[in-house]
């Protein structure tokens, strides 16, 4: 399949996900997970949780989006 043919036909909406906070809370979470290290584990822990409940929070996010797609746009 050439790149032509995967372009949308004119008019077509082209679903992009919406702003968040979520890739700059993810890195200040692992950051913090690293820098926990030398600092104490306190910060460690924050930090790791502070990662966990980011991803799970993208992940829930993402497949709300996939599932709000058009059927014939959530196919591959």
């Amino acid at each position: 399949m050439s790149p032509a043919d995967r372009v949308p036909p004119t008019g077509e909406e082209i679903h992009l996900p919406g702003p968040s906070l979520q890739p700059i809370l993810l890195a200040f979470g692992l950051t913090l997970t690293l820098l926990g290290v030398s600092l104490g584990i306190p910060f460690a822990i924050a930090g790791l949780v502070l990662s966990i409940w980011v991803i799970v929070r993208w992940i829930a996010d993402t497949r709300r989006d996939i599932d709000a797609l058009p059927p014939e746009l959530g196919e591959h």
